[in-house]
């Protein structure tokens, strides 16, 4: 059994023309921006200045790791690159010529928020710095992300290295949607080798919220003076999905609580169907009784804001010919809040009608 959603997530992100108009909230934050996104339908919960163009600090390394899990191999054994030696800011102190894989740089990336980790990174999958931001910004243009520009993987102060809480809420959305970085951001602490085998280094979340906020699964934090304090967050419960972005930030930890919470008040996941839930007979030739057995073999579930009020309707022929397969879509269940489509969910055969076999002879069947 699958379970889908009512909205299609990839067109929700990519379309900048969807701008839901928000209600008014009495919550306020410390950032000079933020944003506060429904993950699955990508409504716009919460935002203040959410198109102003900011420094992202190290929230720039959602991209880096995205760029690097889209382009690499996890398990490709990484030989550091001179360039990725002693850059400034957090660091793993990783040694020229000392071999990780892809997936250890990458956890260093996005746990101690190593700047060094980033440059191997982009020298092991674009071979230079520069060719790695290329491919960010290709990625961000793909993405729709139009306020967005990277000169560098890690973060570091540039006056062309800039993002919006906007943007960088759709990034995080998209980018939780890849397993491998879901799984990474949401670790709190990992063990990778030391050089030459002489111990190991202990990499620590920067993210607090994980162990301060129940429901929190990641994102990244960010700093540096020029930017001030960045956070993006996510959170889950019920079925509904949040990001938090906040740039510039002196209270980050209570921003994002507040609006997680603000959130989770107003947005539910409602059950459309189970498995087998909605099955009906059809008259059909051949089937056993004459009826064949059409049902819903997926599940399907729809973010709400506020009350819903869900009607459906169902489409389906009166009658249906051989041959039929198992399997095939014979009608569609039509799902509706307060008017308004939001799903659907098809019909399928429960078992296969074969065409009849008629054993007359020629003669039979050409005199009756």
């Amino acid at each position: 059994m699958r379970k889908i959603f009512a909205v299609v997530f990839s067109v929700l992100l990519l379309s900048s023309a969807i701008r839901p108009v928000m209600a008014e909230v009495e919550i306020s934050v410390s950032a000079q921006a933020a944003v506060l996104m429904e993950a699955t339908t990508g409504d716009i919960v919460f935002a203040k200045a959410e198109d102003a163009r900011l420094p992202m600090a190290s929230t720039t390394k959602i991209m880096t790791a995205l760029v690097a899990l889209e382009n690499g191999d996890l398990t490709a054994p990484v030989r550091i690159a001179e360039e990725a030696v002693g850059v400034e800011g957090s660091s793993v102190y990783l040694a020229a010529g000392e071999t990780l894989t892809l997936e250890e740089l990458l956890y260093a990336l996005l746990l101690e928020s190593a700047n060094d980790a980033a440059a191997a990174i982009a020298c092991a999958v674009s071979g230079s710095i520069e060719a790695f931001s290329e491919a960010m910004n290709r990625k961000a243009a793909e993405l729709g992300l139009q306020n967005t520009h990277f000169t560098n993987p890690h973060g570091l102060d540039d006056e062309e290295h800039y993002t919006t809480a906007e943007d960088l809420a759709r990034l995080a959305v998209y980018a939780m949607h890849n397993p491998d970085f879901a799984r990474m951001v949401s670790t709190y602490k990992k063990t990778i080798p030391l050089k030459d085998g002489e111990g190991t280094r202990l990499l620590l979340n920067h993210n607090r919220l994980l162990k301060q906020y129940a429901d929190v699964v990641g994102v990244k934090t960010g700093f540096t003076k020029r930017s001030g304090r960045c956070l993006v967050s996510a959170a889950e419960k019920d079925g509904v999905r949040l990001v938090a972005v906040t740039l510039n930030a002196p209270d980050d930890w209570q921003d994002h609580r507040a609006m997680l919470d603000y959130g989770f008040s107003r947005y539910t996941n409602v059950n459309l169907a189970e498995s087998g839930e909605y099955t009906w007979e059809i008259a059909c030739t051949g089937a056993s009784d004459g009826k064949l057995t059409i049902t819903n073999t997926d599940s399907l579930s729809f973010v709400c804001c506020g009350e819903p009020e869900i009607t459906h309707v169902v489409e389906a022929p009166h009658f249906v010919y051989p041959p039929i397969a198992a399997g095939d879509t014979i009608g569609t269940v039509r799902f509706f809040n307060h008017g308004t489509e939001i799903g659907t969910l098809p019909l399928s055969a429960v078992e296969s009608v074969e065409l009849p076999v008629d054993e007359r002879g020629f003669f039979e069947k050409l005199f009756g």
